[in-house]
C-alpha cells in the first residue's frame, strides 16, 4: 500500500487561523508530516457538521414536458426566485441536453416532493439545440450547474467526449438555454492518445464564489500523466481544481487535490469499484467542500455507494497550473478534513434515516433555516438505470 505523505502542507505554512479553522487535522500537520506508512490526514474522525432534515425521490424515468427526467449530476438555487436548477447529463441520447427547475417544500424536520417546474433544452451558437454523439460535432455531456444572480445566467460544465472530439468544457447559457459563451480552458483538458484526461472522468465539479465573480472547475480523477485513478488500496493521482476569473475568462490558478482510495473491496474482487470528486461548493471566499462518491460493485442497494463530504482551503496548495505533469514531491495538494461519511446516516439511529446512498453527483446551498444554518442540498444521477434512484438530500449545516 502506497501513501501520500504530502496530503497535508509542511507545519511551516499553518497560520493559527488555519490551525484554528482545520483542528485536528492541523494538529497532525503542526506535530510534523506523517509517515509514509501512517494514515492520511483525511482519515481523522469528522466533526458533526450535517443533520439530516430529510430525503425525497423522484418518479424513475418520470415524463415531463415532451422530456425523460432521470441522470440529474448538477444542481443550484436561486434565493431569489426560490427555484433548483437541476441539470440532466443525458448527452442528447434520449432527449437534447437540458435543465430544469424545481422547488420544494422543506422544513427543519422534514422534506418534501420535488415539484418540476419547466424544462429548457441548452442551445448552440447558432441556436440549435445539441445532437446525440455522432463524429466532428461538439456534444455535450453536462455534469455541474451554477446559477450566476448578478447576470441572471446559468454556468455549466460537460465532461466532453472523446470519441467525437468534443473537450470538455465550460460555457454560459441564459435561462432560456441560448448560449452566452464559452471559456478558453487550458490545453492540457483536451483528449489525446497517451495524455490529458480520462473518457468520463473530466470536469465533474463547479464551484463558484461567493461574490460571483469567480469560479472553480473540478477534474472528476488526475489527468493519465498526474497518476491513476483510486484502488481499494491506494488512494488517487491528484485532481486538478482550476480557478478562472469570469470577466475576462483569464485562469487565475490551479490546485491539485487528492481523492481517497475506494473504501471497500467489489464483490467478486475483479469487478467495479472506483472513487472521484463529483461536486465542488464554495463555503466562504477561500474554503471549498468537495464531495467524493465511490462505487462497489455486488455489495447491494445499501452499501454499494460511498459518499464522504470534505473541507479544503484552496490557498493551502501550491499552484500547479505551469506544471504539464504533477509528479510527487513537485507539488503540495490542498490539506483535506472529513466533514462527514454519509453512512453515518443509514441503518438505525436517533431521526431521520437514509435506506441507501446513491451515484450523488450535485451539491448546492438552499434556503437559511430557522436556526439561521445553512441548508445544504444533494441529487443523485440515476443513470436512466431502473435499479438506481434520483434522490435527493438536504442536511443542515453547522459551520
Amino acid at each position: 500500500m502506497s501513501s501520500h505523505p504530502d496530503l497535508l502542507p509542511p507545519a511551516s505554512r499553518w497560520t493559527r487561523r488555519q490551525a484554528l479553522r482545520y483542528g485536528a487535522a492541523a494538529a497532525v500537520a503542526l506535530a510534523g508530516l506523517p509517515r509514509a506508512d501512517a494514515a492520511p490526514a483525511s482519515s481523522s474522525p469528522p466533526r458533526t457538521r450535517l443533520r439530516l432534515i430529510g430525503e425525497a425521490r423522484m418518479p424513475h424515468r418520470l415524463q415531463f414536458e415532451g422530456s425523460t427526467v432521470g441522470g440529474l449530476s448538477g444542481i443550484d438555487y436561486d434565493d431569489t426566485s426560490g427555484l433548483y436548477y437541476l441539470l440532466s447529463d443525458d448527452g442528447s441520447a434520449i432527449n437534447p441536453a437540458r435543465f430544469y427547475t424545481a422547488s420544494i417544500a422543506m422544513q427543519a424536520q422534514g422534506l418534501g416532493e420535488p415539484e418540476l417546474r419547466s424544462v429548457t433544452f441548452l442551445r448552440q451558437s447558432d441556436g440549435s439545440t445539441y445532437p446525440a454523439a455522432l463524429r466532428g460535432i461538439d456534444v455535450p455531456d453536462p455534469e455541474s450547474i451554477r446559477w450566476r444572480a448578478a447576470s441572471q445566467s446559468l454556468l455549466w460544465t460537460s465532461e466532453g467526449h472523446a470519441l467525437t472530439g468534443a473537450a470538455p468544457a465550460l460555457r454560459e447559457s441564459r435561462t432560456d438555454g441560448t448560449l452566452l459563451r464559452e471559456f478558453t480552458l487550458p490545453p492540457m483538458f483536451d483528449f489525446h492518445l497517451s495524455q490529458g484526461p480520462r473518457i468520463n472522468r473530466t470536469l465533474e465539479g463547479l464551484a463558484l464564489s461567493p461574490d460571483g465573480r469567480r469560479a472553480w472547475i473540478a477534474m472528476e480523477a488526475a489527468l493519465r500523466q498526474d497518476g491513476p485513478v483510486p484502488t481499494v488500496q491506494v488512494v488517487g493521482g491528484p485532481c486538478r481544481f482550476t480557478e478562472i476569473d469570469l470577466s475576462s475568462g483569464h485562469i487565475l490558478r490551479q490546485i491539485a487535490y487528492v481523492p481517497d482510495a475506494v473504501p471497500g473491496a467489489p464483490v467478486p474482487p475483479a469487478t467495479q469499484a472506483d472513487n472521484g470528486v463529483t461536486e465542488i461548493l464554495m463555503l466562504d471566499a477561500e474554503r471549498m467542500l468537495v464531495l467524493e462518491r465511490a462505487y462497489m460493485a455486488g455489495h447491494g442497494p445499501t452499501t454499494s455507494n460511498s459518499l464522504r463530504l470534505y473541507l479544503i482551503d484552496t490557498h493551502t496548495g501550491s499552484d500547479t497550473l505551469g506544471l504539464p505533469t504533477l509528479h510527487s514531491g513537485g507539488y503540495r495538494p490542498v490539506a483535506k478534513v472529513l466533514l462527514a461519511d454519509f453512512s453515518a446516516f443509514t441503518g438505525a439511529g436517533i431521526g431521520p434515516r437514509l435506506n441507501r446512498l446513491d451515484n450523488t453527483e450535485g451539491m448546492c446551498w438552499g434556503p437559511r433555516l430557522a436556526s439561521g444554518n445553512r441548508s445544504l442540498h444533494f441529487i443523485s444521477d440515476d443513470n436512466f438505470n431502473s435499479r438506481q434512484i434520483t434522490q435527493w438530500l438536504a442536511f443542515e449545516f453547522f459551520d
